[in-house]
């Protein structure tokens, strides 16, 4: 795969701009939605025969990932929390990266940034509890002003998400005068109410060559940024923000898994450094990763993104072999089965945005969300 050259890919940080201060109001109160919400009792988390019977039939969507001894210890919380969410009128949104007893045992729908943020604005239940990190709650959120979001741990961040500021975004906007500006959806309320467009790994490519124009703002991951170089003619100015999971990869260490089986086949995450993705045999998002998943039914896979991913997917592909250099999202690994719970219990953890910045936030995701095909 050929990268961006040099002319076509300018690299930003902190270091090379000067913030820009927010000349309107974002510190406006912010009226909470109306506390209706009784707490619960805490359920009996007690491992009998009932317990069982309800939810063991879910065990086999898991149980290449769950050692069996385990799922006693998982059993009661699926069963809680799904009555319980019921009891609440609330749909569950999991993503990718959640562990197989939230993505396979309570969650209602799982999927990509993309496929959850469309998701968002189709639930009819009036609470969404989002398994994921809060830039994901405050999307849902923007996209469902009227819903509460809640999400299972407020320090569920995202190391993306906190490279950037929007004060960082209006220094850029200073200094490239009319540029248009893309940020991927990997990022704060803040930064999307300074975009034009918002985009995920699926649709980066797609997004800015739908802004005709031969030069686009891409942040904050400065490698998705290199990967939609690589694939357009719009030169882009990036944002020197990274994934902790992704970063960590090496083109090196994939190729000693190569050596050791060259039949090997690599698939990346478009978010890894560019000598990753020189020895991958396919790059694209957790969506594009399924689907080249679900379409190679056997052989031996390298999954290079986060860990959880291939023990989700593992469950569709029962054919394939998954090789795991297993780096894990520690933000990701803040939402359990105990803290999902627990939110449903108490109704804590309400994702609330001030209202002149989730009015410009929400337009740049509806843009991204109502682009047509």
């Amino acid at each position: 795969m050929t990268l961006a050259t040099d002319q076509a890919f300018t690299l930003e940080s902190p270091r090379t701009i000067t913030p820009v201060p927010y000349d309107g109001v974002l510190d406006e109160p912010v009226q909470p939605c109306s506390r209706r919400f009784a707490p619960l009792p805490a359920p009996d988390l007690t491992y009998t025969p009932a317990v069982e019977a309800a939810v063991g039939h879910l065990y086999e969507k898991m149980a290449h990932a769950i050692p069996r001894i385990e799922w006693p210890v998982h059993a009661p919380y699926i069963k809680a929390i799904n009555e319980l969410k019921k009891q609440r009128g609330a749909v569950i949104l999991a993503h990718n990266y959640q562990t197989p007893e939230i993505f396979h045992g309570v969650a209602d729908i799982v999927g990509d940034s993309l496929q959850l943020a469309k998701e968002a604005t189709n639930v009819e239940a009036d609470i969404i509890i989002q398994c994921g990190v809060h830039f994901m709650a405050e999307t849902s959120k923007l996209l469902n002003p009227e819903k509460t979001v809640l999400i299972p741990d407020m320090k569920a961040g995202c190391s993306l998400a906190a490279s950037i500021t929007g004060a960082d975004v209006r220094a850029l906007k200073a200094a490239y005068p009319g540029v248009p500006v893309v940020a991927y959806v990997n990022t704060s309320a803040d930064v999307k109410a300074e975009v034009d467009i918002c985009c995920t790994s699926s649709n980066a490519v797609q997004i800015v060559e739908s802004l005709n124009t031969d030069k686009v703002i891409f942040l904050p991951d400065q490698y998705l940024a290199r990967w939609v170089a690589s694939q357009t003619n719009v030169d882009i100015i990036a944002w020197r923000g990274a994934c902790e999971v992704h970063e960590r990869f090496t083109g090196a260490e994939l190729r000693d898994y190569k050596k050791m089986d060259p039949s090997i086949k690599v698939i990346a995450h478009p978010e890894c450094p560019p000598d990753v993705i020189a020895e991958a045999d396919y790059t694209g998002s957790t969506a594009g990763i399924i689907d080249w998943v679900t379409n190679h039914k056997q052989g031996r896979v390298l999954m290079v993104t986060e860990c959880s991913m291939a023990d989700n997917v593992a469950e569709a592909a029962p054919e394939i072999e998954f090789v795991r250099p297993c780096n894990l999202c520690p933000h990701m690994k803040r939402i359990t089965l105990p803290k999902i719970l627990d939110t449903l219990l108490t109704m804590d953890g309400e994702v609330l945005i001030p209202p002149s910045m989730a009015e410009r936030a929400r337009a740049s995701v509806e843009a991204m969300v109502n682009l047509k095909n």
